[in-house]
């Protein structure tokens, strides 16, 4: 397949920034959300992905939490995971990595993610005390507070929850260091992540998205590349000259 665009040259220095959505896991058999076969297309949030749901049933709210562990498990890291984390390897401080996504699966791959956006599946957090161990990589998830015996909830942001204030503002001063973001897999339909796009256009960032399908956002790209993940991304972001 030939390389559509223009490649990325960060042997000159240049700082890039990549805004992971969950295209990315779905190159990887990870369902996506609001897409074909899509999570949201299957279940009621109402009844397993909100605060409500969890206050008035916490085993089933949890039974589905496993069930969506047991499952990532089942699928591996591709050859686009790998990619950002030699990238990163190879490049120390200049790739950084911003993710939506919940279900630890660049961290699987080795990549040190700078922000996530949404949490990660593989957190436990008491409402007293705080999270527990993260467990990613492995489906053994303690359902209760050792200090207090209190039902833990994973430390996702789940419908109707307030993100994470300090987390999107270390994205934003991370995208604003950056010459270049690198959106890959995102719909750009998910706000407030959604806003950082144009937020880097206006911050003068240069914008490319790794995507197959158009998104929402797909106009202010300066190059827009239709390849999956896997192939995209060493063709755009090359280890050596």
């Amino acid at each position: 397949m030939t390389f559509p665009g223009k490649r990325i040259d960060l042997d000159g220095g240049d700082r890039v920034c990549l805004f992971i959505g969950a295209g990315m896991s779905a190159e990887s058999g990870v369902p996506t959300y609001r897409g074909a076969g899509g999570i949201w297309g299957q279940y009621n949030y109402r009844e397993v992905a909100c605060q409500r749901a969890f206050d008035r049933q916490p085993g089933v709210v949890l039974d589905f939490h496993e069930q969506r562990r047991a499952g990532l498990l089942a699928c591996a890291p591709h050859a686009g995971h790998a990619h950002i984390a030699a990238l990163q390897a190879r490049y120390p401080g200049q790739v950084s990595v911003v993710t939506q996504n919940i279900d630890g699966m660049l961290q699987r791959a080795g990549v040190a993610v700078a922000a996530e956006l949404h949490g990660s599946i593989w957190r436990m957090r008491c409402a007293a005390h705080g999270l527990s161990d993260d467990r990613a990589g492995a489906n053994l998830v303690t359902r209760h507070c050792a200090l207090c015996g209190r039902w833990l909830r994973p430390d996702v942001t789940w419908f109707e929850d307030q993100v994470d204030g300090a987390v999107f503002d270390a994205a934003m001063r991370l995208i604003a260091a950056s010459q270049w973001l690198v959106a890959v897999g995102t719909t750009a339909s998910v706000y407030p992540a959604a806003g950082f796009l144009p937020f880097a256009r206006e911050m003068g960032v240069r914008l490319v998205e790794i995507n197959p399908e158009a998104s929402d956002m797909s106009d202010l790209f300066e190059q827009v590349i239709r390849q999956p993940a896997s192939v995209a991304l060493p063709a755009l972001l090359p280890l050596s000259r």
